[in-house]
């Protein structure tokens, strides 16, 4: 082998050697970013191409070709999925590519609390920019196939918290809410003791939105269910205050008036009609709905809220009238209907 060929030979291994080394530093750059890092949003139809060539705009990365060479050859181009990408700041553009061919998106969460009305959880879901608000018009359509055939589709809906990535829509939340809340129903009532008053597993989601919305005491909800029960076997009104407060709707001013109580026209006013109310009041949660399942086992047909965000809970009318006495009619200064959360001061 001749001089100039050993020459021209080595001027082609350096040749190669420099691009390879060059492809190899272009694919494993590290991001031009803020230390903070940031929010990549790759739009439904975008192309790799146009992809790098917002980041080479954006000054996030260099030799943009040479970068978008080395994912065709890996077949990354056919792989970009759409979406929210967190960026951190010097991560490899390759890194960066392997997520977004994994779909690897940002997750948001909404929580719905439970004991919360439909209209509420809505308000929740709307107030969330990352959450796409379905037109009204086919919002009313997909809550009224969640009805499972009732009148509403109040109560029927999981409340937790909900991940979701952006764009989602209102509905998409919902309906993973709802199917939670009929998994969990109807693997309680298939589990159910069959000397229950209740007929439907509707009647069970029902008297479980009475529950959660009768106590915020967590150690009660056995109680509450368990007297609830038993007034129904007996035929006794359940005589709650909040049936009738959701049935006053708008009209409702934060007081409970005596002509609200004697009110028959108002069709969730459980003093004047017996049995159940026609639809759930609020969103169950998981502990309510066992709680209706599993109620305390005693022989107590009354309670009455004690000012301290529990009740006391009575065998007899007269040992009820007796503890309304002492702590409806003879209110201490700090009363409150529900436990209080003491601020992150105390």
């Amino acid at each position: 082998m001749g001089r100039p060929l050993i020459a021209l030979t080595g001027a082609l291994s350096l040749i190669v050697a420099t691009g390879a080394y060059a492809l190899h530093t272009s694919w494993q750059q590290p991001l031009k970013l803020q230390p903070e890092g940031a929010v990549l949003t790759v739009k439904p139809g975008e192309s790799l191409h146009q992809v790098l060539r917002g980041l080479a705009n954006q000054g996030w990365i260099t030799r943009a070709r040479w970068v978008g060479l080395i994912a065709q050859v890996l077949g990354l181009d056919k792989q970009i999925k759409a979406g929210e990408f967190f960026v951190e700041s010097q991560m490899a553009v390759s890194e960066l590519l392997m997520r977004l061919a994994k779909g690897e998106v940002l997750q948001y969460s909404v929580t719905l609390p439970e004991g919360i009305t439909l209209g509420e959880a809505l308000l929740l879901l709307h107030d969330h920019d990352k959450l796409t608000e379905t037109p009204p018009a086919a919002l009313a359509l997909s809550l009224r196939e969640m009805s499972v055939g009732a009148e509403t589709a109040e109560g029927w809906f999981l409340p937790e918290t909900w991940s979701f990535t952006a764009g989602d829509h209102d509905v998409d939340v919902l309906r993973r809410s709802h199917d939670a809340m009929q998994r969990l129903l109807m693997q309680l009532w298939a589990e159910r003791d069959l000397d229950m008053p209740l007929t439907t597993p509707y009647e069970a989601l029902i008297l479980a939105s009475i529950v959660e919305k009768e106590t915020g005491a967590p150690e009660e909800r056995q109680q509450i269910a368990g007297v609830f029960l038993r007034r129904l076997t007996k035929g006794m009104r359940l005589q709650t205050d909040p049936t009738v407060i959701y049935g006053l709707g708008d009209q409702y001013d934060g007081n409970l008036r005596r002509m609200h109580l004697r009110d028959t026209a108002n069709i969730y006013n459980t003093y004047a009609i017996s049995g159940l109310p026609p639809t759930p009041i609020a969103l169950p949660g998981e502990a309510a709905l066992r709680a209706v399942f599993s109620p305390d086992r005693s022989d107590t047909l009354y309670f009455v809220a004690k000012g301290d965000g529990t009740h006391a809970f009575s065998r007899s009318l007269a040992e009820h009238e007796q503890a309304v006495k002492r702590y409806q009619l003879s209110r201490r200064p700090d009363y409150h209907s529900s436990p209080q959360t003491p601020s992150p001061q105390q």
